[in-house]
């Protein structure tokens, strides 16, 4: 005889899949959220941690040019 716990997987099982239905508009949004965040938060330690150092020209540019190569290969490799 089957355990009376089993009985809500089903239940949550349609829960999840309507959840995701109903996230997957929502998704390129909010992982472009998150990748702006990520590059907010590098940006904003890694440059004033080298402006202390005497590189913070050259960790400005570095991340302009990585975020530049970043941008052409999302839109060469779309």
């Amino acid at each position: 005889m089957a355990s009376s716990a089993a009985l809500v997987e089903p239940i949550a099982g349609v829960l999840g899949a309507l959840a995701v239905v109903l996230a997957e508009p929502l998704l390129p949004y909010a992982l472009a959220f998150a990748a702006g965040a990520m590059l907010y938060v590098v940006v904003d330690d890694i440059i004033p941690e080298a402006q202390v150092s005497g590189n913070g020209k050259r960790a400005s540019w570095t991340s302009i040019v990585g975020f530049v190569v970043m941008m052409s290969l999302d839109l060469g490799l779309g």
